[in-house]
């Protein structure tokens, strides 16, 4: 548990240092660290990632760094867009989800690795409808991420606010954590109603969550003092090598036929003691 505790504060500076990227990190931390099943740590890393987040858009709303119509443009597609994600990763086993994850920290690292976009000067232009329709396609399709496998997407959101809605990186960030507070409730809610929800460990969620936001606040400290550039390379290179860890953890069970046998589950499974009485022999 201390290693998951110890993964939960680098998810938190990652968020401060970076302003996106670390929850990502979040539901193979809680597999692989914490033991959790993967439904249950998907449905769990919604919480923990909500909470992160909601604490970092307060703080940036309070420094005027947040946009309310960009963020209402992508989080109002984003509820229906996590709404379908949860209902859908009900019908996909957990190891595919694991990889889609995996996947994911491939494209977040290949992002992280491109040159940032660059700030637009002075005020930004009006967005054109066409970039307004595009935002609202983003919206649903990081909601559906978002429920499907638990991540908020800060990697993917704060280009789009970017580029296509002309907003300064403070202001991105700061609006991208709102959005991301937003999926993260409403994938956990449809997640809670739902009649097969996952059993959730709230005390890991709470330590989990304490560690994060205590790691969030110091990388938002150190922030101005270390170099954007080199901790991106770094995180990205960090990211590829979990990515690859995961799919080849899962390729045995995601691809059975080809890998030959399936590999054992990462949660934590019943065995029956030494001191388990043995079953009686039925006598005919």
């Amino acid at each position: 548990m201390i290693w998951a505790l110890l993964g939960a504060v680098a998810v938190g500076l990652s968020l401060g240092l970076l302003g996106s990227g670390g929850a990502i990190l979040t539901v193979p931390i809680l597999v692989y660290l914490a033991g959790h099943d993967e439904k249950a740590a998907i449905a769990e890393s919604l919480v923990i990632v909500g909470s992160i987040a909601a604490i970092g858009a307060a703080r940036a709303w309070m420094r005027r760094q947040v946009d309310p119509r960009s963020a209402a443009l992508l989080a109002f597609p984003g509820i229906a867009g996590a709404f379908a994600g949860t209902l859908g990763a009900r019908l996909i086993p957990g190891a595919v989800q694991l990889a889609v994850v995996g996947v994911l920290m491939l494209t977040a690292a290949a992002l992280m690795l491109r040159r940032s976009p660059a700030t637009p000067a002075g005020d930004p232009d009006p967005p054109t409808p066409r970039a307004t329709s595009l935002a609202i396609l983003q919206g649903f399709g990081l909601g559906l991420v978002t429920g499907l496998v638990g991540v908020g997407g800060g990697f993917l959101i704060v280009p789009v606010l970017v580029l296509l809605r002309k907003l300064p990186m403070p202001t991105a960030v700061g609006t991208s954590l709102a959005i991301i507070t937003v999926n993260s409730a409403a994938g956990f809610l449809t997640n809670l109603f739902a009649s097969h929800a996952p059993g959730l460990n709230w005390t890991a969620i709470g330590a989990f969550t304490a560690c994060g936001i205590a790691g969030s606040f110091a990388g938002s400290a150190l922030a101005g003092r270390m170099p954007q550039a080199t901790l991106k390379k770094v995180f990205a290179a960090f990211l590829v090598l979990m990515a690859v860890y995961i799919l080849i953890r899962q390729a045995p069970r995601v691809l059975p036929g080809i890998f030959g046998t399936t590999a054992p589950s990462t949660h934590r499974q019943w065995e029956p003691s030494a001191a388990t009485p043995p079953l009686k022999e039925r006598k005919d």
